[in-house]
């Protein structure tokens, strides 16, 4: 089953290299995506010159449990009007790097290539679009799970050598605890989880004094406020990105579907460290941002996750931002 094998891939991170590839491609059932480069979108805010690459994505299979406040037929009834697959959803890994001087910011790192050959893109989507790791200075982590910092730690070294790492101090004090409560979570497989934690864990030892701790309402740069928005993990954080009276707001895991989180905060998803908290902070951020119509970018939309949510009734409507043409 693809989830299952999903779920070995989380299993398995922070333990080195993992030969995986193979069986994702026949958990998946088809031949992945091979390309002599990888998909980049560069564009300007402000003074602030931003580009989007990819990890890849991660697919989902079957759709439930994912969103596990929902239900099956009410999930297929909605992806159907939507003209999408009731069978699998693919979720983006869209990382946004953020260029100011001599700075390059980079929020969130991937999956370093742990969930096989649909995912680990970082590092040659960087190089297409002519950035390399060696220029990366300073990384935001938004939240500690492993499609997010799995780029960080290659066979025990670190992949940027020249970065430092920040990371909000409520989501390292969550996972270095001696114990983390998962009560409030769906997530079926608490052994699991425990495996998980273990390997999230060492990621964080292994940043050494390159890890510094952030509070809510952190300004830095110049460029980011960085917002605690619990619920998917305890330091869950949103990065509000400004530049000459522009700004963007790039929503981590607040969302997972365009169709399904937006329209229905209330399901939830299956990896929400706390559900019905990571339900409030959905509703409430996305209400926000339909009031300011502030631009958004979301880690794990359809590429390249960029766009605006508005009002739909007494819910949400995700507008993906259009392009004429492909845009590099």
């Amino acid at each position: 089953m693809e989830r299952r094998a999903l779920l070995k891939g989380l299993a398995l991170l922070g333990v080195g290299t993992i030969p995986f590839a193979n069986s994702w491609s026949r958990a998946v059932g088809r031949k992945m995506i091979t390309a002599p480069t990888r998909p980049y979108h560069k564009f300007k805010l402000g003074d602030l010159s931003l580009t989007i690459i990819t990890d890849g994505y991660i697919r989902l299979a079957p759709i439930q449990p994912n969103f596990p406040n929902g239900s099956e037929r009410a999930e297929h009834a909605l992806l159907e009007q939507s003209f999408r697959s009731t069978k699998a959803m693919d979720l983006s890994m869209n990382i946004l790097l953020i260029q100011k001087g001599k700075e390059f910011i980079l929020i969130d790192t991937g999956t370093g290539g742990s969930f096989g050959e649909a995912s680990g893109w970082m590092l040659q989507s960087m190089a297409d679009a002519g950035i390399q790791k060696e220029a990366v200075t300073q990384i935001i982590i938004s939240h500690a799970h492993p499609d997010h910092i799995g780029g960080l730690v290659k066979d025990g070294q670190l992949v940027f050598p020249n970065a430092q790492v920040h990371l909000s101090r409520i989501e390292h004090a969550f996972w270095m605890a001696a114990e983390q409560d998962f009560s409030k979570s769906k997530f079926q497989d608490k052994k699991l989880l425990k495996t998980f934690t273990q390997n999230t864990q060492q990621v964080i030892r292994t940043l050494g004094n390159r890890l510094h701790l952030f509070e809510n309402g952190t300004q830095l740069w110049d460029c980011v406020q960085l917002e605690i928005a619990p619920g998917h993990t305890p330091g869950h954080t949103i990065t509000h990105i400004f530049s000459a009276n522009e700004r963007i707001v790039h929503l981590a895991d607040l969302i997972h579907s365009d169709i399904l989180s937006v329209q229905h905060p209330e399901w939830g998803f299956n990896g929400d460290t706390d559900l019905e908290l990571a339900t409030r902070t959905r509703r409430a951020v996305l209400a926000k941002l339909t009031a300011s119509k502030t631009p958004i970018f979301a880690y794990h939309l359809p590429w390249p996750g960029t766009g605006h949510v508005r009002s739909k009734g007494t819910t949400f409507e995700w507008v993906p931002e259009v392009f004429a043409y492909p845009v590099s």
